[in-house]
């Protein structure tokens, strides 16, 4: 498979594509292409059975797709983590070396790689990384805007997005760290949070719905 059909086929399923049809307008935005090639990548992977196409609506990955797909993923994240855990990098500059790195990857040397990184379960983002079959596990983590005040919660995952880690790494957010919510103003306005060192911190509403939480009772 071209790095091309690769990294098509995996914005599908990192779009939603498991779930829910996705439109071509998605694409177009998500992959920075014309239409006319997003026409033509969804005519490869039907043909391969990567995808199915709904008249009018978009596309769906099949469940050989997701799977394809999702080994892709795995390959990405765990050269996130190599990058995160023995280069140093902040995880904000993960996305774009590992995105080359996937995709020069034999199944061998992400074999090797995992066992290296003592085969880690999460990227640094707090993503899961697919199993090497590629089914993943699933989780029940809540988006943080489902949450209301005085509710405390573990920050689990964020999206991977470069100007958004930027962002929460400017307000002192870090995965696995403990939080209340503090105040949630109406009409989809700013949230408050408070961490452990008793600082609020503010972010925006959009910013707080890619921000995944496993709501706890009580500081773990």
């Amino acid at each position: 498979m071209t790095p091309s059909k690769e990294d098509y086929l995996k914005t599908i399923v990192e779009l939603g594509g498991e779930t829910r049809v996705i439109n071509n307008k998605e694409l177009v935005q998500a992959l920075n292409v014309s239409a006319a090639s997003v026409t033509d990548m969804n005519a490869k992977l039907l043909k391969e059975n990567l995808i199915t196409h709904v008249p009018y609506r978009g596309v769906q990955v099949t469940q050989k797709g997701l799977r394809t797909a999702n080994q892709l993923i795995r390959k990405h994240r765990l050269w996130e983590v190599f990058l995160s855990e023995k280069l140093g990098y902040d995880w904000n500059e993960v996305h774009e070396d590992a995105d080359r790195l996937e995709h020069a990857s034999s199944d061998l040397l992400i074999k090797r790689l995992n066992e290296f990184l003592g085969e880690p379960t999460h990227d640094p983002h707090g993503g899961l990384i697919p199993n090497e079959d590629g089914t993943t596990a699933q989780t029940n983590f809540l988006p943080l805007v489902e949450l209301f005040p005085n509710d405390s919660f573990l920050l689990k995952e964020v999206e991977d997005q470069k100007e958004f880690l930027s962002y929460l790494s400017s307000k002192g957010i870090h995965l696995g760290a403990f939080y209340q919510v503090k105040e949630m103003d109406p009409y989809e306005g700013p949230i408050t949070l408070e961490n452990e060192k008793g600082e609020h911190i503010t972010l925006g509403y959009q910013a707080a719905r890619n921000i995944y939480v496993d709501k706890v009772a009580e500081k773990q």
